[in-house]
C-alpha cells in the first residue's frame, strides 16, 4: 500500500507566543509537528503495518521543517519529503500549499493520502479538500476511525453532534479527527534509525511549477492575540438582589440582553 501523509510545521501553542507588527516572532518560539497530522502519521503507520507498503511524510516549509520530518520517521515512517519554498515564496495560503502538494503527488498513485483535520494555528481545514479535488479522488474529513478491505474502504466520520459511516474505495483522502488513534511516541532507536532514513529536499522548480503559479490567493491583513480575559465577578447579597444585579449587568456591560 503507498500511502502519503501531509504534514505542517506548527507553533506549539502551548507556548508564550509573542506578535508585533502584524506578524508572530519565531525567535525563542517552539515549533511542533501539527498535532492533528500525528493522529495522521500514527495512522498511516497502522495501515502498513496492516497492509504492508511504505509510509511517506510530504511537508511544504523551510529548512526548519525537516526536524518535524525527522521525528515523523522516528516515529515509524519511512520517507520524508520537504519541499522547501522559503527561498520562492514570499507568502504563501492554503491554496499554495495545496497547488505544491497536489503537483508533487500527482504521479505517485498514492492508495491513501491522510492529512490533520485542521492545522492549530490557521484552523482552515482547506489543504487536505483542495489536494483531493486538484487529484480528482474522493475525500472524508473527521475521520475517527478507518478500515480497509482491499480496495473497499470503511471510514466513521465525526459530526457534530453524532458520528457518520461512510463507504467508498480507494484511492481516496482522509483528514485525521482527534479520537482516531492515540499517536506514539519516538523511541529511542526510532529516532536512531531516523537519522539514516531517506529525506528528499525538493523546490518549485523540480516540480515544474514557477512562483506565479503557486500565488497566493489571499493575503492577511492583521495578525494580533486575543484579548485578555477580565476576573470574574462575584456577586454577594440576597439572592433577589443578586438577580437584580446580573440582569442589570447583563443588559448595561455585557449588552446581551
Amino acid at each position: 500500500m503507498n500511502i502519503f501523509v501531509l504534514l505542517k510545521r506548527t507553533f506549539d501553542t502551548e507556548e508564550k507566543i509573542s506578535v508585533s507588527n502584524n506578524s508572530i516572532h519565531e525567535d525563542g518560539a517552539e515549533f511542533i509537528i501539527n498535532p492533528y497530522d500525528e493522529y495522521a502519521v500514527e495512522e498511516a503507520i497502522r495501515l502498513r503495518d496492516e497492509n504492508g507498503g511504505e509510509v511517506t511524510v510530504v511537508s511544504v516549509g523551510n529548512e526548519e521543517t525537516e526536524k518535524q520530518l525527522r521525528t515523523a520517521l522516528a516515529m515509524g515512517a519511512d520517507k520524508a519529503v520537504l519541499i522547501n519554498t522559503e527561498d520562492d515564496l514570499d507568502h504563501h495560503d492554503q491554496y499554495t500549499t495545496s497547488k505544491i502538494l497536489a503537483e508533487y503527488l500527482k504521479d505517485k498513485e498514492a492508495d491513501i493520502i491522510i492529512g490533520g483535520n485542521v492545522a492549530i494555528d490557521n484552523a482552515s481545514g482547506q489543504v487536505g479538500p483542495r489536494v483531493a479535488d486538484l487529484l480528482d479522488i474522493p475525500y472524508i474529513t473527521t475521520i475517527t476511525k478507518l478500515e480497509i478491505n482491499g480496495s473497499t474502504v470503511t471510514v466513521t466520520r465525526d459530526v457534530e453532534g453524532d458520528s457518520e459511516v461512510i463507504e467508498t474505495s480507494l484511492p481516496l483522502l482522509v483528514t485525521a479527527q482527534q479520537g482516531l488513534n492515540e499517536p506514539r511516541y519516538p523511541s529511542l532507536p526510532g529516532i536512531m534509525k531516523a537519522k539514516k532514513k531517506p529525506l528528499e529536499e525538493l523546490e518549485l522548480d523540480d516540480l515544474d511549477l514557477e512562483e506565479e503559479d503557486v500565488e497566493a490567493k489571499t493575503k492577511t491583513i492583521e495578525v494580533y492575540l486575543p484579548p485578555k480575559k477580565e476576573a470574574g465577578r462575584v456577586l454577594e447579597g440576597e439572592l433577589t438582589s443578586q438577580v437584580q444585579e446580573l440582569v442589570q449587568l447583563l443588559h448595561k456591560e455585557a449588552k446581551v440582553v
